[in-house]
C-alpha cells in the first residue's frame, strides 16, 4: 500500500541515514522506504545470512493495551492463547474476521504492566482503529507513533548488538526485555522475519537514528532493504500479509495451525469465543473440508514463478495460484508460495506454473525452503 499523490510519502527516523547510505527508495505502506542499498539484494540477502544485516522497520504499528483485563480482551479477537502467556514472553497473533479469515497477523509481548503488540504497516491504522472499536471500553488502547522499530538479523545479530547493549544475550527466541542505551529506553525482542537468529529493537523515534548509526558502526552490520527482507522471509517459508495471508484465507488454509494453541480449540479450556470460531474450529476439526491449502514449490528449472502465477496438474487443469516467488539466493533455486487443492498439496507432488503461457514444473516441498536457526538457549 503506497500513499495516494494527494498524500505525500511519510518518512521514518532513518529517512537520512537511508539516503546517506545510498538507498534506492520506494512508496511502502505509505513510507518512503529503501528497497535496497548499492551492495543489492542479493549481498544484503547473503550477509544476513552468514553475519548480520540491519533493517528499518519503523512503518510498522506499536502499541500498548493497558488494564487489568487487557489479556482477556485480546484474546477475544484472536484464536491465540493471550491470558496463559507469561511475563516476558512473545506469541504471534491472528486477527480475525467474523467470517474465520484474516484481517492481519501480529506479535504481542506480555511486559507484565501491559501487552505490547506490534502490527504490520500498510495494516496499523486499521488494525488499531479495529482493536480500538472492540476492546476499547475493556482496556486502555494506546498507539506509539513515537517510536522507531530496528530489525538486526543474522548469526552475529547477538555479538554486534550485545556489545552496545550487554545482556541482550540472555534473551532466548520469542522472549523480550527492557533495556538502556545512551540514556535511551529501548524494548528488544529475540525475533524477527527472516528465520535467522536475531532482534527487533523499539526505540523512540529521536534515539533511533543513533542507534543504527552505532549498529552499522559494529563490523558484523550492514544496511539491508525491503528486497532481501521479502527473499529471506519467503525462504524462511514465512506469510507476507497482503500476498500468502488475507481477508480471504483462514488460518487453517494458510498452514497456521500451530499458532492456535490447544487452550483455544475445541475441547480446551477456553475454546472458541474469537471472531469466526465456529468456521476455523470446524477446519481445525475437519482438515477435510478443506477447498485449498498453502504449500511451498521449488520450480525444477531455473525461472523464477511470481505472486498471481496460475498453478495447474501435469493434465492442465487449473488447481491453485501462486501468493509469492522468487530465486531464493541462499539456495539459489526459484521458490514459491502459493495455494492448491488439496490433493495436490502432498510434499514432493509435481504441478506446473503458467508462466508467459509455457508451463514450468515445480515440485511441492515443505517449508521452510533453508532451515531456521532461532536461539532457543
Amino acid at each position: 500500500m503506497s500513499a495516494s499523490p494527494s498524500e505525500p510519502l511519510l518518512q521514518t527516523p532513518l529517512h537520512a541515514l537511508h539516503a546517506e547510505l545510498g538507498g534506492r527508495m520506494v512508496p511502502f505502506a505509505g513510507y518512503s522506504m529503501p528497497v535496497q542499498f548499492p551492495a543489492g539484494l542479493m549481498a544484503e540477502h547473503l550477509h544476513t545470512r552468514s553475519s548480520a544485516g540491519l533493517f528499518d522497520v519503523s512503518h510498522m504499528g506499536q502499541l500498548r493495551l493497558v488494564g487489568a483485563d487487557a489479556a482477556a480482551a485480546l484474546e477475544s479477537l484472536m484464536p491465540v492463547d493471550v491470558i496463559g502467556l507469561t511475563p516476558g514472553k512473545q506469541r504471534y497473533g491472528l486477527l480475525l474476521t467474523a467470517e474465520g479469515t484474516i484481517i492481519d497477523d501480529l506479535m504481542f509481548v506480555n511486559r507484565g504492566h501491559d501487552l505490547f503488540v506490534i502490527v504490520n504497516g500498510a495494516c496499523k491504522a486499521a488494525d488499531i482503529a479495529h482493536i480500538q472499536a472492540r476492546i476499547g471500553a475493556r482496556c486502555e488502547v494506546i498507539p506509539m507513533p513515537e517510536r522507531g522499530l530496528l530489525a538486526l538479523q543474522g548469526p552475529k545479530a547477538v555479538d554486534a548488538l550485545s556489545r552496545l547493549v550487554p545482556g541482550v544475550e540472555k534473551l532466548v527466541f520469542m522472549t523480550g526485555g527492557a533495556f538502556r542505551w545512551n540514556n535511551a529506553d529501548l524494548f528488544i525482542t529475540r525475533s524477527g522475519y527472516t528465520g535467522e537468529d536475531g532482534f527487533e529493537i523499539s526505540v523512540h523515534e529521536s534515539q533511533a537514528e543513533a542507534l543504527a548509526r552505532a549498529l552499522l558502526a559494529q563490523p558484523e552490520v550492514k544496511p539491508v532493504g525491503l528486497g532481501a527482507r521479502n527473499s529471506l522471509r519467503l525462504e524462511a517459508g514465512l506469510c507476507l500479509y497482503g500476498n500468502d495471508i488475507d481477508t480471504t484465507t483462514t488460518p487453517v488454509e494458510a498452514g497456521l495451525n500451530w499458532a492456535m494453541q490447544k487452550v483455544r480449540r475445541t475441547g480446551g479450556e477456553r475454546a472458541g469465543g474469537f471472531p469466526g470460531a465456529d468456521k476455523v474450529l470446524a477446519q481445525l476439526d475437519n482438515p477435510a473440508t478443506l477447498q485449498r491449502k498453502r504449500v511451498g514449490l521449488i520450480a525444477l528449472v531455473r525461472v523464477p514463478v511470481r505472486e498471481h502465477t496460475e498453478l495447474q496438474d501435469t493434465e492442465g487443469n487449473r488447481i491453485g495460484e501462486v501468493t509469492s516467488g522468487l530465486l531464493g539466493p541462499s539456495i539459489d533455486k526459484p521458490v514459491a508460495m502459493g495455494y492448491v487443492a488439496p490433493a495436490f498439496a502432498a510434499t514432493g507432488t509435481r504441478i506446473n506454473a503458467i508462466v508467459r503461457g509455457k508451463a514450468v514444473p515445480m515440485e511441492v516441498a515443505a517449508m521452510p525452503f533453508v532451515p531456521n536457526r532461532y536461539h532457543r538457549g
